[in-house]
């Protein structure tokens, strides 16, 4: 085995390892995937129209949200990035991040270059990016209960409210 593939090996992320400890569906987890490259991709295009100008603060959000769209694409999808040695190794390392963790991450980097320069091509070409750390948070709220568990919780509280009220009023009869 040639050290490449033993770098390979080390890097790819293990599926069974991340789907227990984030508690995410395989099918989230690939849209959260997608979004990341669909806003790496608005990333890269709406940084590179934001450098053509000669506006200083348009040159620097412009330059930062093609970092953003590199680092995005480094950590949702490091085959867009296989001619970089350490791709993979940057991959697995996100991919053990947990998903507020990365929604906070992804959601700082798109804000910032809106703080540069507000301007509509900021703001068109961060916002899947944002949208990719929100779907983070979201997933790192968890799942919603369900309705039955809820009602019992609901009634054990209406108990207890009725049991101290009905003690109360015990206490003010004596």
């Amino acid at each position: 085995m040639s050290s490449q593939d033993e770098q390979f090996q080390a890097g790819a992320p293990d599926p069974a390892a991340s789907s227990a400890d984030d508690g995410m569906t395989w099918w989230y987890r690939w849209l959260c995937r997608i979004a990341g490259v669909i806003g790496g991709v608005s990333c890269a295009f709406a940084g590179l129209w934001n450098c053509v100008t000669i506006n200083p603060l348009n040159i620097a959000a412009g330059v930062w949200m093609m970092l953003n769209a590199f680092i995005l694409f480094l950590c949702e999808a490091p085959f867009c990035c296989q001619f970089i040695e350490f791709a993979n190794a940057v991959s697995a390392r996100a991919d053990k991040l947990r998903p507020w963790q990365k929604a906070a991450f992804y959601c700082g980097m798109a804000v910032f270059p809106v703080v540069l320069s507000l301007t509509l091509t900021t703001l068109f070409g961060n916002a899947i990016a944002f949208a990719t750390g929100v779907l983070y948070g979201l997933s790192a709220l968890g799942k919603k209960g369900d309705a039955i568990s809820y009602a019992r919780i609901h009634q054990q509280q209406k108990q207890m409210d009725e049991e101290k009220l009905t003690g109360s009023l015990e206490g003010q009869a004596l």
